[in-house]
């Protein structure tokens, strides 16, 4: 029987060891992707794959030298990703609200290197404040993305052409983009930003037989373009209402917990 829980957990330990064999000061390793949600699929059909972050503190020298912050994937023998991102860049996407990358604050899967958890513990203590501080720039963010899959959604990649060349599509894409108009309907109506990223039982259905390709590519054209009408409208809205107001109090929280967490790995690298 499969054991989710254990193959998060032991496939989230291997790309923490690999993260920390790279050379880098891993500060933090977190999922990403559909575990998150409750998204993931198990079965004959479908194996999610596990993904992660590893958020990385740079050296003195790189820092005062002003060398090119890292951000980079990398791709396991397994074809599994780690997304390498210096605490520089990652705390100024934070700020862009997107939801790829702001969801790993609400992760429940996670390992921290030892003598830094307090500062992991800070930033998820200020996850729903940063995440509701600037809510035009969130639905910006998430109805960009969403026509980012829509054009993505019948192009063949070398990575999908097999789903295109037997669908017409892919049907991750589509997933995506009925996952994106759920949350942004939540989101405009209150609910908190980790309870939007948990889709109901009724979009979950449509979600999976949307990531399974299960709908025809006449349907699966239709959906899309209907679901990204209506998230782009919802934004436009939104906007008209309330405009660009922005409470900065979450920003300067992360750029002062990002200055703290530098600073004490520059005294322990540099032994002071």
């Amino acid at each position: 029987m499969f054991d989710r829980e254990t193959y998060i957990r032991s496939n989230l330990q291997a790309h923490y060891n690999e993260a920390v064999q790279s050379g880098q000061m891993v500060f933090c390793l977190i999922l990403q992707g559909s575990q998150n949600y409750g998204l993931d699929i198990n079965n004959e059909k479908y194996q999610s794959d596990i993904d992660t972050k590893a958020i990385i503190l740079p050296s003195f020298e790189d820092f005062c030298r002003g060398s090119a912050p890292i951000s980079t994937t990398h791709i396991r023998e397994n074809n599994e990703h780690i997304d390498f991102k210096d605490v520089r860049v990652m705390f100024e996407t934070f700020k862009k609200q997107n939801v790829n990358f702001v969801e790993v604050l609400f992760s429940d899967y996670y390992i921290v290197a030892e003598g830094y958890e307090s500062f992991w513990e800070d930033l998820r203590a200020l996850a729903e404040d940063l995440t509701h501080c600037h809510p035009t720039q969130t639905l910006r963010t998430m109805a960009g993305l969403s026509l980012e899959k829509r054009k993505a959604l019948c192009h063949p990649y070398p990575t999908i052409k097999d789903k295109i060349d037997k669908y017409g599509y892919d049907g991750k894409q589509l997933h995506h983009i009925i996952r994106i108009n759920d949350f942004i309907k939540r989101y405009v109506a209150g609910e908190s930003f980790k309870a939007c990223l948990h889709p109901t039982p009724t979009i979950r259905a449509k979600l999976d037989a949307a990531k399974l390709n299960e709908y025809s590519l006449e349907d699966a054209l239709r959906m899309a373009d209907e679901f990204c009408d209506e998230t782009n409208a919802i934004r436009n809205a939104y906007m008209e209402k309330y405009g660009n107001d922005c409470d900065g109090r979450a920003y300067k929280k992360l750029d002062e917990i990002k200055v703290e967490l530098l600073r004490k790995w520059f005294r322990k690298e540099l032994a002071i």
